[in-house]
């Protein structure tokens, strides 16, 4: 019996290797190649360099679309977390229009970003408001509010009542209770919906391509690329995304984990 655990136990191991090499292995091909020269378009690996790197510092279009997609980043991220916190608080307190409110939040998130984008583009043109970064900050934080709202509602469901009585027996008010035991209660879960919307406004295409003005966010920059090839910088682009998204993964779990789970594991 020992001896079929044992046996089941490598061939699941054996599964899930290959699983992972034929997912993750074509990511390591952009990493290892920003770091060679190519050579009438083959990448020569006899030579090291890190021209790549120098040549992306120095790349002033793809910079200007990085910096465009952090500021909608940002703000996406600002927004969309401010608005899922009361918008979770308000259907928490189980006021009138619960189902309808879940409803508007999560209907642009589970629609095709086709659809979400051209309702958007439609929406602008009919009041006449000009196609711009605000409008791309706008169309990115109605496609992440669902995420972010059901991230923070999660959290304050599994919070304890009795943390909120207790301060209203202790005596503070309803901004008092707000300020130092929901809030604090809902940080780590505020700070998940971050990274988490963050992430998903940084690769947001489709919405952005249907909503943006004269400034391209970098997806739509490298989608514009893709017709003409790429150059070695993008090699280097990609390797320092990848290293970013890595860290936004690594983020997001100790965020989103509770400390509570990460002890009774260890």
């Amino acid at each position: 019996m020992t001896g079929r655990i044992h046996l089941s136990t490598i061939l699941l191991a054996a599964v899930t290797a290959l699983v992972a090499i034929l997912l993750y292995s074509p990511l390591f091909v952009p990493i290892l190649s920003s770091f060679f020269d190519l050579n009438h378009g083959q990448v020569d690996w006899s030579r090291p360099t890190l021209s790549a790197y120098t040549a992306l510092a120095e790349n002033g279009d793809v910079l200007a679309a990085l910096r465009a997609t952090l500021i909608v980043g940002v703000c996406t991220v600002i927004l969309s977390v401010v608005s899922g916190t009361l918008l979770a608080l308000y259907y928490h307190g189980r006021h009138a229009g619960r189902g309808a409110l879940q409803f508007i939040i999560f209907l642009p998130f589970l629609m095709p970003p086709v659809i979400s984008g051209l309702a958007l583009l439609i929406f602008f043109r009919e009041i006449n408001f000009d196609r711009s970064l605000v409008t791309v900050i706008i169309g990115h934080t109605v496609f992440v509010l669902a995420i972010v709202y059901r991230t923070i509602l999660t959290r304050l469901q599994s919070m304890s009542r009795t943390l909120v009585e207790a301060s209203y027996d202790l005596g503070a008010n309803s901004w008092q209770t707000f300020w130092r035991v929901i809030l604090p209660n809902l940080s780590s879960a505020m700070a998940g919906g971050a990274v988490l919307a963050f992430a998903l406004s940084f690769d947001e295409t489709m919405i952005t391509i249907l909503v943006t003005g004269t400034e391209s966010t970098l997806p739509v920059r490298l989608w514009a690329m893709m017709r003409l090839g790429f150059s070695p910088d993008i090699n280097a682009l990609v390797a320092l995304i990848l290293l970013f998204a890595v860290l936004l993964c690594t983020l997001t779990a100790r965020l989103l984990i509770p400390r509570q789970m990460a002890r009774y594991h260890a």
